[in-house]
């Protein structure tokens, strides 16, 4: 079978009679790459899809270089066709993978739509579905399909709306979705935490469906975009000049350019002119060489460039397959002498240069067609068209593969109804369709193949970095991989050891708006600004972050604190007035010694108690009195030591009766001394209290009332222990809670009653006649109480903790020293050091001198 310019195959018999013909899968997966390489040279003249025809189809003039490598293009892409209409026969048995990657479900039936010519898209019932490309020159140029039927496998058409099977159900391709690469983009910028950059686009499809897509992805991942900028198609120098300057301004290290590649190098060209080399620049599928810089500005401009290329798979004898072509091998191959021209720089001989079978021209090499292809040089084989070249290899091998399996079904294992295969004589598109859908294997590089429930392949994507040296010597340097199908977090692995920055950093470059909160501190947004421009703020006590650029705040445990930087907490110590402390050590001395002091002067008044010093104001009420005060001191020592709930409910209660027996000894003491003195006086009426009822009654009924209120107390809202949290930041104080403060200061009030007519009655009392009267020392004793206990309640209020209960044990111990001292100190110091005052016979004599 040969191939003509102008020449119309017919379409491939599907017959029973053509099978027969053919034998097996093998001869029908030769005729059909031949097949598809003809039609190929049929379909798509060299000016198909270069931009340079009308809307008549008529090419407008353009130069030659520009034609050339169209045609180039187009020439490599047949030599794959043919190189693998010519493989394929000879691989032998083609096995797959037997586990698919992508579970489908198995379906009866696929709606299907036969059309004529290709592709699919551009039929007129399918127009308006993808309105909008049709116009776009990258979209036509990138269309090129393998077909059979109305199965379409497509090594260029990126677009993400074809991955659509409502409206596409049997188009597939071997080039991955359009919008990976804008996922592989931002998984890129993210793995560098560039969380601040520029997107800078052309206008048409590739620059606007990726920048928009692009933007998407890196606000998913947490990053902002500073500008976003459109470059128009037609020049337009202010606009240009208005991006520069947004360029220039921006505090972004990092730009994406989702730019064409014939545009890309313009463009690069305006940013060196101006000087705007302090950027890394993202281009995708856009290695430069040497020529395409012109000066040492725009080598520092694109050096460090990085980028994701499409992955450059391994065709096994591909190239030995370039390097042996010869025009005489493909007589009517349309691309080859066009190719040729441009490989070895070298014309045809036509008849305007012929004249007679001489060469007419000098100075132009003449083609031979006997040159041979040793290294293929890289304007004519570069990297993308090597990917291009991949792709189309891996299409036609996933339709080889689909036919071997279907005509391989074995009978009742198929995939159909009843497990049913395929009639290999006779049979509808839509079962191949099935085959090829769910078509894995491995080509000889080891490069897997198979199509999603999309009909996208995975996509693989190289990382490249531009590197030039100081010599001037420009390399692509692949430094990494995007792959789709690894494990989330781990799509993007990339050797940073590998990469050459732009010269204007050292180190990876830090591309943020605003810079990481440290640990302690909180992000605050600016107002106005995106998200990922923020102030830092301090946690607040008991709050921390422990972590870098965190939004909120973590607050501690209620048994934790934090530090003072706020990055961690810490447990709280406990505090409470222990008997360990050197404060509850003093206390504790303190009260021992009050009240062996206490216990002496009883023994000593126990001792000499016929003196008449002793005997004078009450034996009995002076007793009590030092026994209510020994267990005044005693009493505080409840206060000392971790509080219990039995210590908690204690400690007030005990304190206020004793203190309040204490009191009421006193004042029943001033009111005794008070009756005395009066009931002497002819007709009075207070005869009748003189005698101990009247002390008796005075102690009972005070007491009673203090006992009530305890009792309340108790019964209402008793003290129980509570963990204060609140009062210190770094401790828990481990205290008692009054219960009902309303009755603890009832209680105090109470006292504070007492005593204070206690000093009334006292004070009225210390001019009476009488050698031992001790009215006035028990006016000072009641001056010195209400003293320290007036004193006592701010005291109380304004410190915590342990220190509260520390205020109250000193105004129990200095009270009750107060009273102690002012009281019997006199008395002491009379029996004991002038024992010659204490006798009946130095009284008598005193009242005689009174007298």
């Amino acid at each position: 079978m040969t191939t003509t310019r102008e020449g119309m195959l017919s379409e491939l018999d599907f017959s029973s009679e053509a099978f027969k013909e053919k034998g097996y899968s093998i001869d029908i997966i030769k005729d059909i790459t031949t097949y598809v390489a003809k039609e190929w040279g049929r379909k798509y003249p060299p000016l198909l899809g270069t931009g340079l025809e009308n809307k008549n189809g008529v090419s407008k003039k353009k130069n030659n270089s520009m034609r050339m490598g169209n045609m180039d293009d187009k020439y490599n892409k047949a030599c794959i066709l043919k190189y693998g209409a010519q493989r394929v026969p000879n691989e032998g048995s083609l096995t797959a993978v037997k586990e698919p990657v992508v579970q489908r479900k198995e379906v009866e039936g696929v709606q299907t739509q036969v059309f004529s010519n290709l592709p699919l898209p551009y039929q007129q019932n399918r127009k308006r579905s993808v309105e909008g490309l049709e116009n776009r020159s990258w979209n036509k140029r990138r269309f090129l399909c393998v077909v059979i039927s109305a199965i379409q496998i497509s090594h260029g058409a990126s677009v993400s709306s074809l991955s659509n099977k409502i409206e596409f159900p049997s188009f597939l391709r071997s080039v991955s979705n359009f919008n990976f690469l804008s996922l592989g983009n931002a998984q890129l910028v993210m793995h560098f935490h560039w969380t601040w950059i520029g997107i800078i686009s052309s206008d048409d499809d590739y620059g606007q469906l990726g920048s928009e897509s692009l933007r998407k992805y890196v606000m998913l991942a947490g990053g902002c975009i500073e500008f976003m900028e459109t470059i128009p198609q037609s020049y337009d120098r202010k606009k240009l000049f208005q991006i520069i300057q947004i360029i220039k301004r921006s505090t972004t290290k990092v730009i994406v350019l989702y730019v064409s590649k014939k545009n890309t190098i313009p463009i690069l060209q305006e940013f060196a002119a101006h000087n705007i080399t302090n950027k890394v620049w993202i281009i995708s599928n856009s290695c430069l060489t040497a020529t395409d810089a012109l000066n040492k500005n725009m080598q520092e401009t694109i050096n460090g460039t990085i980028g994701l290329s499409y992955h450059l798979a391994v065709m096994d004898g591909f190239l030995d397959f370039v390097n042996h072509l010869q025009p005489s091998i493909y007589p009517d191959d349309i691309f080859i002498k066009s190719f040729w021209e441009k490989a070895f720089g070298c014309k045809w001989p036509t008849n305007d240069t012929m004249i007679g079978g001489i060469e007419i021209t000098s100075g132009i090499k003449v083609c031979t067609g006997l040159e041979m292809i040793d290294k293929p040089d890289v304007s004519v084989f570069d990297s993308s068209t090597s990917a291009l070249a991949s792709r189309t290899y891996n299409a036609i091998y996933a339709l080889a593969n689909a036919l071997h399996d279907m005509i391989s079904c074995k009978h009742l294992k198929g995939p159909f109804f009843n497990r049913t295969c395929a009639n290999t004589s006779k049979f509808e598109p839509w079962k191949l369709l099935h085959y090829v859908r769910n078509v894995h294997f491995k080509t000889k590089g080891g490069e897997e193949v198979f199509f999603d429930m999309n009909g996208d392949p995975p996509a693989l994507y190289d990382i490249v970095n531009q590197q030039i040296s100081a010599n001037g010597l420009f390399a692509c340097v692949k430094i990494g991989m995007a792959d789709s199908r690894a494990p989330a977090g781990k799509e993007i692995v990339i050797n940073e050891t590998a990469i050459r920055w732009n010269g204007a950093f050292k180190e990876v470059p830090h591309s943020v708006c605003s810079k990481s909160c440290s640990p302690g501190y909180r992000k605050s947004p600016q107002r106005g600004q995106p998200v990922c421009c923020f102030d830092c703020i301090l946690c607040s006590e008991g709050e921390i972050t422990n972590q870098t650029d965190l939004a909120v705040c973590i607050k501690c445990p209620e048994d934790h604190w934090s530090s003072y930087k706020h990055e961690r907490c810490f447990p709280r110590f406990t505090e409470f007035l222990s008997n360990d402390d050197s404060l509850g050590v003093i206390f504790t001395a303190i009260s021992t010694c009050c009240c062996l002091v206490t216990i002496s002067v009883l023994c000593l008044f126990v001792r000499y108690h016929d003196t008449p010093i002793v005997k004078a104001n009450n034996r009995e009420l002076s007793y009590l009195l030092l026994l209510s005060l020994m267990l005044c001191f005693l009493s505080s020592l409840i206060f000392i030591g971790r509080p219990t709930a039995v210590t908690c409910m204690l400690r007030q209660v005990v304190f206020s009766t004793v203190f309040c027996f204490c009191i009421a000894c006193v004042l029943a003491k001033s009111i005794t001394v008070v009756i005395a003195f009066n009931a002497t006086k002819p007709e009075s009426k207070l005869r009748k209290w003189m005698g101990p009822r009247t002390a008796a009654y005075v102690l009972l009924l005070s007491l009673l009332i203090q006992v009530i209120i305890g009792v309340i107390w108790l019964a209402t809202a008793p003290p129980f222990v509570e963990n204060n949290m609140k009062s210190t930041k770094d401790k828990i104080v481990i205290e008692c809670n009054e219960g009902s403060g309303i009755m603890f200061y009832c209680m105090l009030g109470y006292l504070g009653i007492l005593g204070s007519i206690c000093f009334i009655v006292a004070f009225l009392a210390r001019k009476l006649p009488d050698s031992f009267n001790e009215a006035k020392y028990i006016t000072f004793s009641m001056f010195s109480f209400t003293a320290v206990w007036v004193s006592f309640v701010p005291a109380y209020l304004s410190v915590k903790g342990m220190y509260s209960v520390s205020v109250e044990i000193f105004a129990i111990l200095s009270s009750s020293a107060g009273l102690l001292c002012c009281i019997f100190l006199p008395k002491c110091y009379i029996i004991l050091l002038r024992p010659d005052v204490n006798t009946r016979a130095y009284l008598m004599q005193r009242r005689n001198v009174n007298a």
